[in-house]
C-alpha cells in the first residue's frame, strides 16, 4: 500500500471520530444517535491503521473483493442509522401529536373559562362592557 493512502487512510477517520466526538460535545449530536456513527469511525480507524484486516475479513466471509465488503459495510451502517432515526422520529411525531392535542384541550378550556367569566361579570353588573371587548360594545371576539 502507498504510504501516502496510508496516511490519508488513518488521517480520514481519526478526522470523522474527532467530528463525531466534537458534535456530541457540543450537543449538536446525541450520544444515542452516534453509536453507530461511532461503530463506522472505529471500523474505519482500524481498516486504516491495519489494513490487512480487510482482505482477512473479506476472505473469512467469502467475499471475493474487499472493497465489496467495505461497501456492504457501509452500506449496512447507513441502513442500521436510518433504521433508527425512523423509529426515533416515529416517537416524536406521536409526541408532537399529543402534545398539540393536550394544547386545544387547554385551549378550549381556557376559551369556555373566558366566556363564562365574561357571562357572570356581565350578568352582574350589567352597566360594565364585556371584559373581552376592546371597544366597550358589550361584545366577545
Amino acid at each position: 500500500m502507498n504510504p501516502v493512502t496510508y496516511a490519508f487512510g488513518i488521517a480520514a477517520a481519526v478526522l470523522a471520530l474527532v467530528a463525531i466526538v466534537e458534535l456530541m460535545r457540543r450537543s449538536t449530536l446525541r450520544e444515542r444517535h452516534a453509536v453507530w456513527w461511532l461503530v463506522g469511525g472505529v471500523i474505519a480507524l482500524i481498516v486504516a491503521v491495519f489494513p490487512q484486516t480487510l482482505t482477512w475479513a473479506a476472505d473469512l466471509l467469502g467475499v471475493a473483493l474487499p472493497t465489496n465488503l467495505v461497501f456492504f459495510i457501509a452500506i449496512g451502517l447507513l441502513f442500521l442509522v436510518s433504521l433508527q432515526y425512523g423509529a426515533e422520529l416515529t416517537r416524536v411525531e406521536d409526541k408532537i401529536r399529543t402534545l398539540a392535542e393536550k394544547s386545544a384541550f387547554h385551549e378550549q378550556r381556557i376559551a369556555d373559562l373566558e366566556t363564562a367569566a365574561a357571562e357572570r361579570t356581565a350578568a352582574s353588573d350589567p352597566t360594565q362592557p364585556d371584559p373581552i371587548d376592546d371597544e366597550g360594545e358589550g361584545e366577545a371576539r
